[in-house]
């Protein structure tokens, strides 16, 4: 962990992606289940503000919230979703551009932790949440090189079952010379080839 990432190219596919999410999709399912459309875009709405705050070091209510304490609801989606998720994507990865951002420790869901291990977790949500979203809603999701290594280094130390409990489902094994993408959302508990059904 000598290089810090930079998180504006997976906050800028997610505004993206979340951009061209219609009103009638948010009831629709996304790969995380029983979780639709609507309740991961709350979720996410939750995510930037606690990231933006654990990476400025605000430590407070935002970041003390233990996401398990309360499922993510569509019905709680603010009106103003739609202007207010890229406003806080771009707070979050200006954030963590700063240097400071990733020394000493920080608070995120009511955990304290070490900063340069938040903001990975930062980018892993942006990485997986936004290709949810994505499959979700029938978008392309792209990503560049660079953030899904990030990612899959991440995800790769996590694959005890003990330690993904309540974070990712089981590894969803990929062959080893799939595309980094598959990679990534395979040791993210996420079959790459999740489709809604449209029946």
């Amino acid at each position: 962990m000598t290089t810090t990432p930079d998180l504006a190219p997976p906050a800028r596919r997610m505004a993206l992606v979340a951009g061209n999410i219609t009103d009638e999709q948010l009831p629709d399912p996304t790969p995380c289940e029983g979780v639709s459309v609507g309740d991961l875009l709350h979720h996410v709405l939750g995510l930037s503000v606690a990231f933006r705050d654990a990476a400025r070091k605000d430590l407070g209510p935002t970041t003390r919230i233990d996401p398990g304490s309360s499922r993510p609801s569509a019905a709680l989606l603010p009106a103003d979703w739609r202007t207010r998720l890229p406003r806080l994507l771009d707070e979050l990865a200006a954030a963590w551009r700063d240097p400071a951002a990733w020394e000493g420790a920080t608070q995120a869901g009511g955990v304290t932790l070490p900063a340069v291990v938040a903001g990975r977790v930062a980018l892993n949500e942006l990485v997986l949440h936004g290709w949810d979203l994505a499959r979700a809603t029938g978008q392309e999701y792209t990503c560049d090189e660079a953030t899904l290594r990030t990612s899959i280094d991440f995800l790769s130390q996590a694959t005890d079952e003990a330690d993904r409990a309540g974070a990712f489902g089981p590894v969803v094994e990929v062959p080893p010379d799939a595309p980094l993408l598959d990679r990534a959302v395979g040791l993210g508990g996420r079959s790459p080839s999740w489709a809604p059904d449209r029946r």
